[in-house]
């Protein structure tokens, strides 16, 4: 089968109730957790997609054992010092950052080095963020170019707590540092700006020495070291970031409406969801509750008839930071022009996303004003699409071949979009589930 897919016309009004995968920051997390546990824990709807299983691999490197029993996961853990070290030992992170960044917190105290590498997309992006302040705890990190993969961690047995300022709202660099401060003596204190909170409110539910305050836009996080993790059981909800598609589909779709089920919610998290709504979609939660601190909640989306344009607040970018390539073309929607601005952190992303979302409006005849952190979006309610379109060479971004899939069922034309397997880091059954939507027709 051909690594890629055409699409040549829009798909037609559908009223459905999905699921859809598991969310794929806890899945690696749960992962990362359970091997440090002392005991077996098992987790549920685990996201089966490359990045989560380059997390597996790299822990069964650590040896720790990892089984599947049908749509079981087991990992057997060995307590906060039960990694194996090996000489000459390398970790292959693939696409994934956020194993890439948290698993180094984990190996601050390997008495071997360790080679972290990934491919070519995650070699082009910035690590010193995360080695810089990990450095101050004690090892010592060698960068390719002083910034890039492959790198090689030199770990130090004495570790002692840090301060730490993260400015940027990066969620890896944040959790990478808890990991440190989780081995490390003393206490490490992290002043961090807003970002997804994930690994915190795991450290919660696990009862670890790590206590948060809230306060403006930053956060207060105080770890101490760990003794002991208990197992973790979990049922992964479904993943915010995979249903922001479907919710977009079904936006640009009049008379349309869709049921996702049992998705995470967290606050952090929802920034889609504001967004869109203070543009007009219609939206709502249905089913609220509460698992293992984190919001759970099925999601109503209606097809809409008129789309308002937007300044976008800056506040909700790090809520938004992965779903800004599909808001942008409900955005394409819009009666009016809609401004998005300090979001570059877009462009440090799989494939510089800020660049590929302006490129994709303007390939569907929409007028963009971009800048390195910020676009404008020259809205079209009638915008209707009747030529050939191509979308290649964007460095296997698993977010540009689905944005660009959502694009051409919403507003037509014939699409050649190259890269299907792409989807396979973080949404495999993503095409599954569109054809599940057409087979409504």
């Amino acid at each position: 089968m051909a690594n890629k897919i055409l699409i040549k016309k829009k798909i037609n009004i559908f009223k459905k109730k999905i699921h859809v995968s598991g969310d794929k920051s806890l899945s690696i997390r749960w992962v990362l957790f359970s091997s440090l546990a002392s005991g077996i824990s098992k987790s549920k709807n685990l996201l089966m997609s490359e990045d989560v299983m380059a997390s597996i691999k790299a822990i069964r490197k650590l040896g720790i054992r990892i089984i599947f029993k049908k749509d079981i996961c087991y990992i057997y853990g060995k307590g906060i010092e039960g990694y194996k070290y090996k000489k000459n030992l390398i970790i292959n992170a693939e696409n994934s950052g956020t194993l890439g960044r948290l698993i180094l917190g984990l190996l601050v105290n390997t008495p071997y080095p360790i080679k972290l590498i990934g491919d070519q997309s995650l070699s082009k992006r910035d690590f010193k963020r995360v080695t810089e302040p990990l450095s101050k705890f004690g090892p010592k990190f060698k960068l390719s170019k002083n910034k890039f993969l492959p790198l090689t961690i030199y770990g130090n047995s004495t570790l002692n707590g840090i301060n730490f300022y993260e400015k940027i709202g990066s969620a890896q660099c944040k959790s990478s540092v808890v990991f440190a401060g989780l081995r490390s003596n003393g206490t490490t204190s992290i002043k961090a700006k807003k970002s997804r909170d994930h690994t915190e409110l795991l450290c919660k539910y696990l009862k670890l020495p790590v206590s948060i305050k809230k306060k403006g836009l930053y956060d207060e996080i105080k770890v101490k070291k760990v003794k002991k993790v208990k197992p973790l059981n979990y049922n992964i909800p479904s993943d915010i970031s995979s249903a922001a598609f479907f919710i977009v589909l079904t936006a640009l779709n009049k008379g349309s409406n869709l049921i996702i089920k049992n998705v995470n919610i967290n606050p952090s998290r929802i920034g889609v969801i504001r967004i869109l709504k203070k543009m007009g979609i219609k939206i709502k939660f249905e089913n609220k509750k509460i698992y293992k601190n984190e919001k759970i909640a099925n999601i109503y989306v209606e097809g809409s008839s008129k789309i308002k344009p937007i300044n976008c607040p800056t506040k909700l970018n790090s809520e938004a930071i992965d779903e800004f390539l599909i808001i942008f073309l409900i955005a394409a929607k819009a009666d009016g022009i809609s401004y998005f601005k300090n979001i570059g952190e877009l462009n440090k992303k799989e494939s510089p996303r800020l660049k590929w979302g302006a490129k994709i409006l303007n390939l569907m005849g929409i007028r963009t004003v971009t800048t390195n952190s910020s676009i404008k979006i020259f809205g079209n309610p009638e915008l209707q699409i009747n030529k050939k379109i191509t979308i290649k060479n964007f460095l296997k971004d698993h977010r540009i071949f689905m944005t660009s899939v959502i694009a051409a069922l919403s507003f037509g034309g014939i699409w050649n979009i190259h890269d299907r397997d792409s989807i396979k880091t973080s949404f495999p059954n993503f095409l599954k589930i569109i054809n599940d939507l057409k087979n409504n027709d």
